[in-house]
């Protein structure tokens, strides 16, 4: 399994942000009855999302939560080299979400942009870009933002409606003086690519069917929606994870009892305590937030800790474990060690780029 050790890089700041618009699970009565409401909850454990609003987009919420942590960590906007996208949430097919935000948090025109194409495992595989980045050049600061408005391409008849939400987060990331490091390892299984699609839209089938099929368990899609195997990622999950893990802690010669917290992608609850189970991780140390927030897909983990840690000023510096895994398939495990006055608490945001609506070649700037 490919491993990867950053020397010197610490991650100095972690924030997310969230629509305000929320939707309680018990709402969808309605299309799908109490019985499977209950059903759902009880397995999943959602109770309830936040959705963004029309206009509003994952880079909305990303400047929100990279604002929001350039000004608490007060930092010169001109040291940062780097931000980094990482989502499939993209504001238009062309141009990047990154260089967008460069633009919107007025960052230097000498600073790399660009984004990412990846949903569940975005935390382990961009701090691998960034990390990279920072260790083959002269850059000291890079903003990882991380963003996802899931809920936008699911359909109100099928059940991937109840699970996904959406959020942004931003990453701060700098080279230190001090002796500390970020480890990881990092996987993929493209053999699983349509565990987790949305199989019309892009070049492959652009003018694939607009038909509403319904299955045999009475949900309803469109080609052009999220379909969820469930069956497939439960158990790829519940498998590939424990064992990429363990490797990591054989490679890094670290147990589960050297680390303060176990950061896990909130797919659902199920995953998360299965993942727990096998591997010995004690509960209090895997935050699990997916009642309130669903399946936030790539920013799902980084919100645990907001939501987790984000009020506490102890000033305690956390070992983590991050665990990531989803779409492509694709997934990895990644150590680090962030302090507790360096996790922000979660805001809600209706925040919106209207420059950036285009309806006419007006608002391009072409007549």
């Amino acid at each position: 399994m490919p491993y990867f050790k950053f020397h010197n890089i610490k991650i100095t700041g972690v924030a997310t942000s969230i629509p305000s618009h929320v939707v309680k699970t018990d709402d969808r009565t309605d299309v799908w009855g109490k019985e499977y409401i209950e059903k759902f909850k009880a397995a999943v454990g959602i109770e309830q999302i936040h959705t963004t609003a029309e206009h509003q987009t994952a880079s909305d919420l990303c400047y929100d939560a990279a604002e929001r942590l350039i000004l608490h960590k007060n930092i010169k906007r001109e040291e940062i080299g780097a931000v980094l996208f990482v989502g499939f949430s993209t504001d238009y097919w062309r141009p990047s979400n990154a260089c967008i935000l460069q633009y919107r948090l007025g960052l230097s025109q000498d600073c790399v942009a660009y984004d990412l194409r990846l949903a569940c495992s975005a935390t382990p595989y961009g701090l691998q870009a960034a990390c990279s980045m920072m260790q083959t050049s002269d850059i000291k600061k890079v903003l990882l933002l991380i963003g996802e408005m899931s809920s936008q391409s699911t359909y109100q008849g099928d059940s991937t409606a109840l699970l996904f939400g959406d959020a942004g987060s931003a990453i701060l990331l700098e080279k230190t003086e001090e002796e500390n490091f970020i480890e990881e390892m990092l996987c993929s299984d493209g053999s699983g690519f349509k565990a987790i699609i949305v199989p019309a839209g892009g070049f492959r089938n652009p003018d694939a069917t607009h038909e509403v099929f319904t299955l045999a368990n009475g949900s309803k899609n469109t080609l052009y929606n999220t379909w969820l195997n469930g069956a497939d990622v439960f158990a790829f999950s519940i498998s590939a994870v424990p064992k990429t893990t363990k490797a990591f802690f054989e490679k890094t010669g670290s147990k589960v009892d050297d680390y303060d917290c176990f950061p896990i992608h909130q797919a659902n609850k199920a995953i998360c305590l299965k993942i727990a189970k096998k591997l010995g991780i004690p509960l209090e140390r895997m935050p699990l937030v997916i009642d309130k927030y669903g399946n936030t897909t790539a920013t799902s983990l980084i919100l645990a800790l907001c939501d987790t840690y984000g009020k506490d000023n102890s000033n305690v510096e956390l070992n983590c474990l991050i665990q990531a895994f989803g779409i492509g398939l694709s997934w990895g495990v990644a150590s680090a060690r962030i302090n507790t006055n360096d996790i922000l608490p979660i805001t809600e945001t209706d925040n919106i780029f209207t420059e950036g609506i285009v309806n006419t070649p007006a608002d391009i700037g072409i007549v």
